[in-house]
């Protein structure tokens, strides 16, 4: 009699849905497939899942500090030249590249292994514990955490009548002798749907990975850009994208502009565009700035980042004139830049000048050397030095348009030590002909251009994790059970017109709220079937 109780009481206390631990089967397979059988209970585990998580944020975490090739390539090109030793080092381990990393992918699909694998057995058992009925009533009520029990007037009926009633809305099952009752199934539903979002989230970024496409492009003011593979910079396509689903847009940069405070630190960035859905279609004005960016038909451009491009007129020996739009690359929060103006179809010869803009210039009276304070173009300047000679672009080598990486063909203008500093409207006359005059200062900006297929399912799957994670947060897990009997507990008959009335209940969460609303539950019932101590004389 005592190991009944016990069971019928352990059937009732438990209230989760995780797997029972089964008994250790004999060893009839082989020890190959018993250690892949143990591999795969281990990996499909929820303890596993939750470790994979963890090791997937912990991965995720050089993504923050360190500027990455896919988001702004111009800052991850800085980072080199600011860090030459530590940067290919870090590079090495693809630390400029975490999410397309083969260690994170690793990590990455590991965790969705595990999630399917878990999440499957875990469906099934929740499916089946929303068709079993709640567990019968325990023989000893008194031992639940919270539990009632009083004599009254009333019949068992009438006191089964207002225990169901008061239980409107719970599962229940009704017997002749009492109420099982139980509620709180979202609390494991919310954990599920929860759950089963992450595997959609995972999806929906794996979607973005196959299918998307990432394109980086440098353009300045006064300048445009069409949407086709050849036009960026630095292009990330997914490993099943085609070219032809790139969205026909294009648009022309007019204006950007930034801000700041006084202590250099921005404050806005936006840049004022007109673009065209096709190559027929009418220019139209968009602001783009951070946070907002252009779509077009799911294509979404971003405003990544900024810098300056003074546009220089050159003049050569002939006295022909090219006029050039240089893009300087940024070294520091003040915005001290480095370019290069290689001029190769000047007069007999092949010009190039190798030089420092910085837009609100200082220059130390001893060193003679320059520098930027702030960010904003208060007084712009270019400093340069001059060369001539073979630049070596008609070798067919490729060569960056930011250095001079070959001066052994190249002779210096002038002494080839004194650099040359212009303001906006200043010419510097070549030494043997020529000059090079500093006309204005303009900026350019960089975009990123991405489609992904997969946005709108990391979107859905990101709702229904927030609402999974509530359920699961704020439900409670609860049974309640009633006993009405016309006996003592230890056997005795009571006398005639009485009813033993007994409540009890547990929580796996929150017992002081389920005291609460235990208390209230069993007062309710109370007032039906009064305790035969409170019934009027």
């Amino acid at each position: 009699m005592t190991t009944t109780a016990s069971t019928e009481t352990t059937d009732a206390t438990r209230m989760s849905t995780a797997p029972v631990p089964l008994p250790p089967r004999p060893a009839r397979a082989s020890s190959a497939v018993a250690a892949a059988r143990r591999t795969w209970r281990q990996l499909t585990s929820m303890r596993t899942a939750l470790l994979l998580l963890f090791l997937l944020a912990l991965a995720s975490v050089p993504g923050s500090f360190l500027p990455q090739r896919g988001l702004n390539p111009v800052a991850v090109q800085q980072y080199f030249t600011e860090n030459p030793s530590l940067a290919p080092v870090l590079d090495r381990f693809y630390l400029f590249d975490v999410f397309a990393a083969p260690w994170f992918a690793a990590v990455y699909l590991l965790l969705f292994v595990s999630l399917v694998g878990c999440l499957g057995p875990r469906i099934r058992l929740h499916a089946k514990a929303l068709r079993t009925p709640p567990p019968a009533v325990p023989r000893v009520l008194s031992r639940m955490p919270a539990s009632d029990r009083w004599e009254s007037a009333a019949t068992p009926r009438e006191v089964l009548d207002a225990a169901a009633a008061e239980l409107k809305g719970w599962r229940t099952v009704r017997t002749d002798g009492g109420i099982s009752a139980e509620r709180g199934y979202l609390r494991e539903t919310g954990n599920l749907i929860f759950h089963v979002s992450l595997v959609g989230l995972l999806v929906g970024i794996a979607m973005g990975g196959l299918l998307g496409f990432q394109g980086t492009v440098l353009v300045k003011e006064g300048e445009g850009f069409a949407n086709t593979v050849l036009a960026f910079d630095d292009i990330k396509p997914g490993r099943r994208f085609d070219p032809a689903r790139l969205v026909p847009f294009n648009f022309v940069l007019d204006d950007f502009r930034a801000t700041y405070d006084e202590g250099g630190r921005a404050l806005t960035f936006d840049a004022d565009l007109r673009y065209a859905e096709g190559p027929d279609d009418d220019l139209e004005p968009v602001n783009v700035r951070v946070n907002h960016p252009l779509e077009v038909d799911g294509a979404k451009t971003y405003l990544l980042g900024h810098g300056y491009a003074p546009k220089v007129l050159v003049v050569d020996r002939e006295g022909n004139e090219l006029t050039q739009t240089v893009a300087c690359l940024p070294q520091g929060p003040t915005f001290l830049s480095t370019c290069v103006i290689k001029v190769p179809d000047a007069a007999g010869e092949q010009l190039a000048f190798e030089g420092v803009f910085t837009p609100t210039t200082v220059q130390d009276p001893e060193t003679r050397r320059v520098t930027s304070v702030y960010p904003a173009p208060e007084n712009p300047a270019l400093t340069v030095l001059g060369y001539r000679g073979d630049l070596g672009i008609d070798s067919g080598a490729p060569t960056s348009v930011y250095n001079l990486e070959d001066r052994s063909r190249l002779e210096p203008i002038g002494d080839g030590e004194t650099p040359v500093r212009l303001a906006p409207g200043e010419t510097w006359d070549l030494p043997g002909g020529g000059s090079l005059t500093f006309v204005e200062t303009t900026e350019w900006a960089t975009f990123q251009v991405t489609q992904d297929p997969g946005k709108i399912v990391a979107l859905v799957a990101s709702v229904g994790m927030v609402l999974g994670l509530c359920l699961s947060l704020f439900v409670r897990r609860r049974r309640v059970w009633v006993r009405v009997s016309g006996a003592a507990p230890a056997g005795g008959d009571a006398p005639a017109g009485r009813t033993v009335v007994e409540v009890a209940g547990l929580a796996r969460t929150g017992p002081e709220a389920f005291r609460e609303e235990f208390d209230g539950l069993s007062g309710r019932i109370r007032s039906t079937a009064r305790p035969l101590d409170e019934e009027p004389a």
